[in-house]
């Protein structure tokens, strides 16, 4: 951290950041313009490869392998889909970008379509970002206007023409092929894989698609070169052959219950502790942690003597997590009650399923349910075995549904059970002391009102 200079973030504090003006002023389309004139698109994947830069957007998969599955002879058209649907709880790092720094993820979409021979470039707009929108169009605008995007770009035989489509504000959409078939007009089902969207994408041609962090980090790749992108990070893991290291900066949001909660950017491999302390300011009111969500809602929680992890593509899996995830980190202090997390969680995940795998829709709504009756003082111990049993068998891991929502359902009941399983039976038997041993089936909540009076929950009908 010491000798770390931030680059991602390094404009958003200038004045007029987001204008035309300002990007040309630090340097900006300096590196479109050098690429088109110095390197063939093959190169630039070649480089982009050579940094091993992972896909930020949760999954961390290679960015220059994905770009290589594009098939060589293919006529075209060829498309690039820009993920800035960001739909992920406790993740702003992408809106931070196309609000202050839109030419920066400009110049790495045109860099990407260049290298992958895209000649139309769609981004995928979360509805809940309007300012974003005025932004990044206003920065399309400019960029047709000086040449940048267009027909004959800056001279070259290269052509792009990019345009902004809004999501309805659903969180499968943030799903690749899920993005694609809403693009097309259509209900946003992930589609089954294979053919993935490299060969058979948006329109059933070749498609590629990225987020917007994994774009804006391909602009520095291409200007300083993937050498010096490896400096950053952490390298491959010498006994895990599966592990292409996790190098590069990366943008952290850090909200919940912390100091100074924001989006920061740190290399990877920086402590979950170290981001809370150095960049969150500390837990708020002079408490301490309980738990630690490190990488969006998906990827589940940390406990309290887990703070030490590294927070790259690797650390937060060993301590049974889901994964880095898209870097927002969650922070609960020692007084909010785990159930409320769990609660949280199922209900998020029930309402976003959309409901074309059968273990997913039944799994989430049934989690759900379940929660639910714990919380208003109907729970019974057993009940988290339930909810373990559900979480273990949904999702692509297991091999039950087609897309990742329901590992990331299952992640948030997984590490909340096993992790703080003594706080949740202890919620169970003080607000049901006379139910929590019984194993036989008991009936839903009915419609009545329920009403919390002490340690025990009463019903109104």
């Amino acid at each position: 951290m010491e000798n770390f200079e931030p680059v991602l973030l390094a404009n958003i504090h200038r004045p007029d950041s987001h204008t035309l003006a300002a990007y040309e002023a630090t340097g900006g389309y300096q590196t479109l313009r050098r690429a088109l004139r110095e390197l063939s698109p093959a190169q630039v994947v070649d480089e982009v490869r050579r940094s091993g830069l992972r896909g930020r957007g949760g999954a961390g998969f290679p960015t220059g392998l994905k770009w290589s599955f594009l098939p060589a002879d293919h006529p075209g058209p060829i498309y690039l889909c820009v993920n800035a649907d960001e739909s992920e709880p406790g993740t702003f790092c992408n809106r931070v970008l196309m609000e202050l720094d839109p030419h920066q993820v400009l110049e790495g979409t045109i860099l990407s379509a260049y290298a992958t021979r895209a000649t139309t470039a769609y981004i995928y707009l979360r509805y809940e970002y309007p300012l974003a929108l005025r932004r990044l169009q206003a920065a399309i605008d400019e960029a047709y206007a000086a040449g940048y995007l267009g027909k004959n770009i800056l001279g070259s035989n290269f052509s792009l023409d990019v345009y902004i489509h809004r999501g309805a504000g659903a969180y499968i959409c943030g799903e690749e092929t899920g993005l694609i078939e809403s693009i097309e007009g259509k209900r946003a089902w992930p589609r089954s894989k294979p053919p993935f969207p490299a060969v058979e994408g948006l329109f059933r041609k070749p498609t590629v698609v990225n987020n917007v962090e994994t774009l804006a980090c391909v602009k520095h790749i291409v200007e300083r070169g993937a050498d010096w992108f490896r400096t950053i990070g952490v390298p491959p893991a010498p006994d895990d052959p599966r592990d292409p290291g996790s190098f590069g900066p990366k943008l952290f949001c850090i909200s919940g219950h912390v100091n100074r909660p924001g989006c920061y950017e740190a290399p990877l491999g920086i402590s979950c502790r170290e981001l809370i302390e150095k960049f969150g300011g500390g837990v708020w009111k002079g408490r301490r942690a309980k738990a630690v969500v490190p990488g969006g809602l998906s990827t589940g929680l940390l406990s309290a003597d887990e703070l030490d992890v590294p927070m790259d593509f690797v650390g937060p899996v060993q301590k049974g997590c889901l994964g880095l995830g898209t870097g927002g980190v969650i922070v609960m202090d020692e007084t909010y009650p785990i159930i409320e997390f769990l609660h949280n969680s199922c209900r998020f995940f029930a309402h976003e399923s959309c409901g074309q795998c059968t273990p997913c829709r039944e799994g989430t709504s049934w989690a759900l349910q379940i929660v639910r009756r714990i919380k208003a003082g109907r729970g019974r111990l057993v009940d988290l075995d339930l909810l373990l049993e559900i979480a273990d068998n949904i999702g692509i891991i297991p091999g039950t549904t087609i897309c990742g929502l329901a590992d990331g359902a299952a992640w948030p009941m997984k590490t909340a059970i096993r992790k703080f399983r003594e706080e949740l039976e202890d919620y169970i038997k003080r607000t049901n002391p006379t139910g929590y041993k019984i194993r036989r089936p008991v009936p839903a909540l009915d419609n009545g009102t329920c009403s919390q009076k002490g340690s025990s929950v009463s019903f109104q009908a």
